[in-house]
C-alpha cells in the first residue's frame, strides 16, 4: 500500500507514520498491513513466542498496544522491546538495552526488521511493530489493527480472567465513538501542533476542544465511554488524554484549558491511570523527553520543563460511584514483571 503523503523527517514526528506540508497535516496510512490472526490467512498465525511487540513508551499508538498486551495477559505469548524515547537519523534504535542492541532480535535499529522485509522501503520507521523473531522480518506496523487482533485474534493465548476489549454487541458503537476521538483528539492535538498557520491552528485546536467537551459531558453520565466496562474506545482516548498536560497542552499549543480543569475527563483518567495495566504502563519521562527534544521544529531549544506536578495522579477520583466493572466478569492482570516496570523516578 502506497504513502498517501511524504514522511516527515524524524525531528517533526513522534512515530514516523506522520507528514505535515505547508498548508495542512496528514498521518499517513500503515504501510504493513498483514495481520496476525489465528487462522493465518495473511501468513503470520497467531503463535506463543514467534513475535517481538517494538514500542516506545512515548508514544501514543505505541502505547494502546501496551495497555492491551497488559490487560489481556499476552506478556509471555508476545515479547517486548522498548526503543530509546530519543530517535537518531534512523529513527527508533535500541540504546536502552545493553550493547545498544535489542537482546532478542539482535538489532540496532527498528529499521534493521523494516529493511529485512522491503529492502528500500522510502517511508518512515514507526511503532508500534510486531517482528518475526525468526526471520527477524517485521510484520505489522497497522496501529489502527494491532490492539483489535490482539483483543479478537489472540484469545487462545489470552490469560485466565482477561476482558473483552471489543465485545460484539457493541462494537457498532465502539467503532463510532473510536472515529471520533481519532479524528479530533488522538490526531487532532497533531494537526494543532503542527500547524504552521494561523487558521490551520485555531481549526484544529477547536476541534480538539469541542471534542473534548463532548466527551466529558458523556463522562459525567457513565464510568467509561461505551458500556459499563473498559473497551478499546477507553484505551485509545486514555493514550492521548494522559499526556495532555504534559506535552499537548504546551507543546502542541492545545491550552483552552487543561486536563486537571475538567472535573470529568480529569476524573476518568485518573481512573484509568490507577486501573491496573494503564498508569503502570506509563513513563512520563519518556514522553516529555521525546516530544521536547525530538520535535526540534517546535522546540529548537530542545528544553525539557519541569512540570507538571504529576503527584495528582494517584488522589481519590470517586468514579466508582457511577458503577461499571472495568474488567466486566474478569479479573485485574497481575503484577507487572519486573523487566517491564517503568521506574519509579518516571511515575508520580
Amino acid at each position: 500500500m502506497p504513502k498517501e503523503v511524504i514522511p516527515m523527517s524524524r525531528d517533526d514526528g513522534d512515530d514516523g507514520n506522520s507528514a505535515y506540508g505547508r498548508r495542512t497535516f496528514k498521518r499517513s496510512k500503515a504501510h504493513f498491513t498483514d495481520r496476525i490472526t489465528a487462522d493465518g490467512r495473511d501468513g503470520w498465525p497467531v503463535e506463543a513466542g514467534r513475535y517481538r511487540l517494538v514500542v516506545s513508551r512515548a508514544c501514543p499508538w505505541a502505547s494502546r498496544s501496551l495497555v492491551s498486551r497488559r490487560l489481556l495477559g499476552l506478556e509471555d505469548a508476545l515479547s517486548l522491546a522498548v526503543a530509546d524515547p530519543i530517535q537518531d537519523d534512523r529513527s527508533w534504535r535500541f540504546t536502552l538495552d545493553e550493547d545498544g542492541r535489542d537482546p532478542v532480535l539482535g538489532i540496532r535499529y527498528l529499521s534493521e526488521a523494516y529493511d529485512r522485509r522491503e529492502t528500500g522501503y522510502p517511508g518512515g520507521v514507526s511503532v508500534p511493530a510486531v517482528v518475526d523473531v525468526p526471520s527477524g522480518e517485521l510484520v505489522t506496523n497497522d496501529y489502527q489493527q494491532l490492539t483489535l487482533d490482539l483483543a479478537t485474534e489472540w484469545t487462545d493465548l489470552h490469560r485466565e480472567g482477561a476482558p473483552d476489549l471489543y465485545p460484539h454487541e457493541l462494537r457498532d458503537e465502539i467503532d463510532e465513538v473510536m472515529a471520533d476521538v481519532y479524528e479530533d483528539v488522538n490526531n487532532g492535538v497533531y494537526r494543532a501542533g503542527f500547524a504552521t498557520e494561523q487558521e490551520e491552528y485555531e481549526t484544529a485546536c477547536t476541534g480538539v476542544f469541542r471534542r473534548l467537551e463532548l466527551l466529558a459531558d458523556r463522562l459525567e453520565r457513565q464510568r467509561y465511554l461505551v458500556g459499563d466496562t473498559i473497551t478499546e474506545a477507553d484505551i485509545r482516548l486514555f493514550t492521548t488524554l494522559v499526556r495532555f498536560d504534559a506535552v499537548y497542552h504546551g507543546h502542541f499549543k492545545c491550552n483552552r484549558w487543561k486536563l486537571t480543569e475538567n472535573r470529568a475527563l480529569w476524573g476518568y483518567v485518573r481512573d484509568l491511570y490507577q486501573t491496573p495495566g494503564f498508569g503502570d504502563t506509563v513513563d512520563f519521562d519518556h514522553i516529555k523527553r521525546h516530544y521536547y527534544q525530538v520535535h526540534t521544529g517546535i522546540n529548537p531549544t530542545r528544553v525539557v520543563p519541569l512540570g507538571p506536578d504529576l503527584s495528582g495522579w494517584l488522589t481519590p477520583h470517586h468514579r466508582e460511584e457511577l458503577g461499571g466493572r472495568p474488567f466486566g466478569d474478569g479479573t485485574p492482570p497481575g503484577p507487572v514483571r519486573a523487566e517491564e516496570r517503568v521506574p519509579a523516578a518516571h511515575t508520580p
